[in-house]
């Protein structure tokens, strides 16, 4: 496989002179060329390396990963300057205005860091409800100052360095700052994204910063500087995540959101002094594929993603999922596809994930977990309980939509939150050369968030990931409702994939996409650990999931008979664009010496890079 570091490296020497980056001890970051990415799918040959290696979703962010790591940076340093950098080239994705789950492994312990955003302490229940007291348009909501959650990604990621951070936290903005100030190229994604964007416009701000003085776009390859927030990124660098969340900077982002003409929100300035992280207790359970024993981590409550995936998974080892394999696909692009039998157990164990999480999840320290501990909801004997409802005859139909079911004794006095959309996100995996390994999924939320830029970066739209309306008809409160100080529910599911019997790394992934983070994570598990595939071929199969309704499969990627065949069991099935964003990284052997092997999402602009 060919490594892409080799010749970023050259290009990386073929642009010094443009650097402009003084020598310094530590990082002595230098711009490569700048790529113009597809937006589209573009096939991606898989990486090798053999030291360490990052996956990021924009090569200009992997890059400034892999110059960390050069450096002697460890792998929570190296995260923290991809972030900085994605906030700059990725704005419509993550950046210092949102939270994130970030998972890492010291060779020794799997910890969670929670950095998502908290709900205003003025907020209540009725923050989504409109003058007549029914939910409000989705957009209505998203759009303005009402959305904006406290950001916490800065201060998690503050917290993980001062355990885990080997260079100083200053020179880890170098590249933003670098990029920032230089100017870096439009993408395509991001000129794609601009194009296809209905409300940025709006903020005059985002209008100035991000179209021609027509209205336009800024094209493909023009290059785009941003002073203001190279200004924010030296605060932050010098004076840690107080730089963002008191002072200036923060009464900025209260005034944007307050002030807001139609929509304004309940942002204080006490709300962003007083954010915390959290460290929580990883969601860790076992699974056997092939005759071998794993152990999977991925990230608590407040996110959903690791209990679901947990779920599909132990639902589908107590079907006849293990005996099927992988088909011939259809022609561009080319790979193999799940066959009909095999997608119709997966969505229908979706399904019943699917249903568990609308009644149960929430942030745990709003929301008791079922019988006493999230662990029930994956104990292998509920979930073998919850296979028994899915039909095993040659053809059997499809129950389209399931309920949820009760762990343990357990007796709840919720009621199940409705469907509500979910967007946005990023991911970033990375290997340092001690071993220590991460899973970072990163957000706004919407694609550019609540549309306010503020000081060079966007603000989030995370409360909308709260239920709209907070009971159902009887006056049951819904899980997932909005309260004061309270984490939004995430579908993000950064994952570690460990050996079981030698505790020996194995997997770190992620993905982009809203509720479907949870169906990407899945896809690329069960098709590294079940069938066999590299990280690159894993992510290049076609997405499908369903959340508790039609079954969902990626358009133009499966055969008319699979269509067929699973149309024919009842379930809706809905073939649709379904972009997701993985980053992998997988610890192997090749010619009997240890590598590790990346992959990275051909839906998307990410690389793979390392040494």
């Amino acid at each position: 496989m060919p490594q892409l570091h080799t010749r970023a490296l050259s290009a990386v020497a073929m642009a010094a002179l443009l650097a402009g980056c003084a020598s310094a001890p530590g990082l002595n970051y230098t711009i490569p060329i700048q790529p113009e990415g597809s937006s589209g799918y573009a096939e991606k040959p898989g990486w090798t390396t053999s030291k360490f290696a990052v996956a990021a979703a924009n090569p200009l962010a992997t890059d400034a990963g892999y110059q960390v790591l050069r450096a002697g940076g460890s792998a929570v340093d190296a995260a923290i300057a991809v972030q900085m950098v994605l906030t700059l080239v990725e704005p419509q994705s993550s950046g210092i205005g949102g939270g994130a789950f970030l998972l890492h492994y010291n060779g020794r312990d799997v910890e969670a860091f929670d950095g998502r955003e908290t709900a205003p302490a003025a907020a209540d229940e009725k923050l989504f409800l409109g003058a007549d007291g029914k939910p409000m348009p989705f957009m209505d909501a998203v759009v303005g100052g009402r959305s904006v959650g406290v950001p916490g990604a800065v201060r998690m990621l503050e917290m993980a360095h001062r355990q885990h951070g080997k260079l100083a936290w200053a020179e880890l903005f170098k590249p933003a700052i670098t990029l920032a100030d230089g100017g870096f190229k439009v993408s395509a994604r991001l000129n794609a994204s601009l194009t296809n964007e209905k409300y940025l416009a709006k903020d005059p701000v985002a209008a100035a910063y991000f179209y021609d003085p027509d209205g336009k776009p800024w094209p493909v390859g023009h290059v785009l500087k941003n002073p203001e927030l190279a200004a924010v990124l030296r605060a932050i660098a010098a004076n840690g995540s107080k730089a963002l969340l008191q002072g200036e900077v923060a009464q900025a982002i209260v005034d944007k959101v307050q002030k807001h003409p139609t929509n304004p929100g309940k942002l204080s300035l006490s709300d962003l002094a007083g954010y915390q992280p959290r460290k929580r207790t990883p969601i860790c359970h076992d699974y056997t594929a092939t005759g071998r024993d794993y152990r999977i981590c991925g990230f608590p409550p407040p996110s959903s993603g690791a209990i679901a995936v947990g779920q599909i998974l132990g639902i589908l080892s107590n079907t006849q999922a293990a005996s099927l394999p992988l088909q011939a696909g259809v022609p561009t692009p080319a790979g193999p596809t799940p066959s009909a039998d095999w997608l119709y157990l997966y969505t229908e164990a979706a399904r019943l994930a699917f249903a568990d999480r609308a009644l149960y999840l929430g942030d745990p320290d709003f929301v008791q977990p079922p019988a006493g501990n999230w662990m029930s909801l994956i104990d292998p004997a509920y979930l073998a309980g919850r296979a028994k409802l899915i039909g095993q005859a040659p053809g059997a139909p499809s129950m389209k939509v399931a309920q949820p079911g009760h762990p343990g004794a357990v007796k709840t006095s919720f009621a199940p939150m409705p469907a509500q959309p979910e967007y946005g996100t990023s991911h970033i995996s990375i290997v340092d050369a001690q071993g220590n390994a991460l899973a970072m999924t990163t957000t706004i939320e919407d694609a550019f968030g609540a549309r306010q830029m503020v000081k060079g970066f966007l603000l989030n739209n995370e409360l909308t990931d709260f239920s709209f309306a907070p009971t159902d008809a009887d006056g049951k409160p819904i899980a997932n409702r909005a309260q004061p100080g309270k984490r939004p529910r995430s579908s993000m599911a950064p994952t570690l994939v460990f050996d079981k019997a030698t505790g020996q790394f194995l997997l770190s992934a992620g993905s982009m996409g809203g509720a479907l983070i949870i169906h990407h994570v899945a896809k690329t598990l069960y098709g590294t650990l079940n069938w066999g595939l590299n990280p690159q071929r894993a992510i290049d199969l076609p997405n499908f999931g369903s959340l508790n309704g039609p079954s969902l499969l990626e358009e133009k990627r499966f055969t008319v008979p699979t269509v067929d065949a699973l149309r024919t069991r009842g379930a809706e099935v809905r073939e649709q664009n379904m972009n997701s964003g993985l980053q992998a990284i997988m610890r192997s052997t090749v010619n009997g010496q240890p590598v590790l092997l990346g992959g990275a999402d051909p839906r998307r602009e990410g690389v793979v890079m390392g040494d």
